[in-house]
């Protein structure tokens, strides 16, 4: 089994690192002493209906309706058969639509863009063993995150647009990953994210399963947060900060990836809220470009 060709493949799919963190930075693959990939992504993504406390909204406070786009740059590469590093950095451009008139009074703008969080990620894998025809991989992994530039997310409304939290968060997490002779995997991870100021730590989980071949590769997962005590937007105790709030949901997705030529390869996929706490319920779809070393 080729577990070295699946790597570079599931790498690309991590491009659909969206502005909400739809997926995690790890996964069951390794890609090898010297090997990995280097890829570029877009993503779509917007919503109008939010998830408030005590129940869904059909509008954004002030904005209206968001629409986000991102442009990701994600590389990994295998410093041994057991270790392997990840980094990512995206830039983002949240737009609202407030009227003319809210803009003009309160002195808004519609628009907020810049380099979001860089992220570094370590994965190293602990365990593996035969189980009849198929391989069951266990591994660990470290990541650590921080704001690229100076991006204001403070208090008050204005802030709904906000590209992102301000937040550094360390990360850790355990995965396993099934990998049965004809293709088809099975990855399972959960871990917890410390998060820097009066943004609320998180319990963070994802479930995912697909088939990884020759000439193409597909996947669909789940994606699991619960974040520890905040506040609730325009509830009492919220203050207009809105990275303090607790901020839960349930994500689910699916990628595909098709090989080209001499290391490249596209990707394409989508995903969408299902249930979420203070969060937009917002769909994104993603396309990007990715070359294989």
């Amino acid at each position: 089994m080729n577990q070295r060709y699946f790597s570079p493949i599931v790498a690309v799919l991590l491009l659909s690192g969206l502005h909400a963190s739809a997926q995690s930075l790890s996964n069951g693959f390794m890609s090898g002493r010297k090997h990995g990939s280097a890829s570029i992504s877009t993503t779509q993504e917007w919503y109008q209906q939010v998830y408030l406390v005590p129940e869904k909204v059909d509008r954004v406070p002030i904005f209206e309706r968001i629409h986000i786009q991102s442009v990701n740059v994600f590389a990994n590469y295998g410093l041994t058969d057991k270790i392997e590093a990840v980094v990512s950095l995206p830039f983002v451009r949240s737009e609202g639509h407030a009227g003319e008139q809210v803009i003009n009074d309160l002195g808004y703008t519609n628009v907020r863009q810049g380099l979001q969080d860089v992220t570094g990620l370590l994965k190293f894998k602990a365990y593996s063993t035969v189980l009849g025809s198929s391989v069951l991989n266990l591994l660990g992994a470290v990541s650590l995150s921080t704001p690229a530039s100076n991006y204001k997310s403070e208090q008050g409304l204005e802030y709904i647009i906000a590209i992102g939290n301000r937040a550094t968060k360390a990360s850790t997490s355990g995965i396993a990953h099934l990998q049965t002779a004809s293709g088809v995997f099975v990855t399972g991870q959960a871990g917890y994210s410390l998060r820097s100021g009066r943004v609320p730590n998180a319990f963070l989980a994802e479930l995912k399963t697909g088939y990884a071949g020759p000439s193409i590769y597909v996947d669909g997962w789940a994606t699991v947060q619960r974040s520890g005590p905040g506040t609730d937007i325009l509830q009492p105790g919220f203050d207009g900060f809105f990275p303090a709030t607790r901020v839960n949901f349930i994500r689910v997705g699916g990628s595909a990836f098709r090989p080209l030529a001499q290391g490249f390869g596209l990707v394409v996929g989508g995903s969408t809220y299902v249930a979420g706490r203070n969060v937009g319920k917002s769909t994104a779809v993603t396309g990007g470009l990715a070359y294989n070393f």
